[in-house]
């Protein structure tokens, strides 16, 4: 609750000059320290749009947010997941459990309207049991980083609390 209330005041903070930018976060680390966050399938400034979404080690702890890592905080309130280095918007490829995860122009579908719930919990606004989900089990190793960076799958998954650790995220600017 204490998570949502804080992304509640930076949604709604004025979105003027810099620091507009957020990263979202898993609020659970898994098995990696610096923590995943959401972010585009490539690298920084080269990521492949077409490719989608993925869970990755956050890059914040350089200092930054990364360019494939950085929505659009005040889009976040109105239940745009927009990421404005790319100008596209999180999308469902689908109403349905297991569904992935992509991206697409910003439209104002069914499928890009994602909101956070008081669970701190990520859901399609007409399809509320369905949580954007991290993948359980082993991570795969990254292309870089020191260390090697981590990267897990991400998808809609029936909302649960069997599943709640790997459901629940936050939001932080860079410090």
């Amino acid at each position: 609750m204490k998570n949502y209330l804080a992304t509640l005041l930076l949604v709604s903070l004025p979105s003027i000059g810099p620091g507009n930018t957020v990263e979202i976060y898993s609020l659970n680390q898994m098995d990696e320290p610096r923590g995943y966050c959401i972010d585009i399938k490539g690298h920084k400034s080269k990521a492949k749009v077409d490719r989608g979404l993925q869970a990755h080690t956050c890059y914040s702890y350089q200092g930054n947010i990364a360019v494939d890592q950085g929505f659009d905080r005040a889009r976040l309130f109105i239940n745009e997941f927009y990421l404005p280095s790319f100008n596209v918007c999180m999308d469902a490829s689908s109403l349905t459990a297991s569904s992935e995860i992509g991206l697409s122009d910003c439209k104002n579908e069914d499928l890009q309207k994602f909101k956070w719930d008081q669970n701190d919990r990520i859901h399609l606004v007409d399809k509320k049991d369905l949580c954007l989900t991290i993948s359980q089990g082993q991570s795969r190793n990254g292309g870089g980083g020191s260390p090697i960076h981590k990267i897990k799958n991400l998808s809609l998954e029936i909302c649960s609390d069997v599943l709640k650790p790997y459901q629940i995220w936050g939001i932080r600017r860079s410090e």
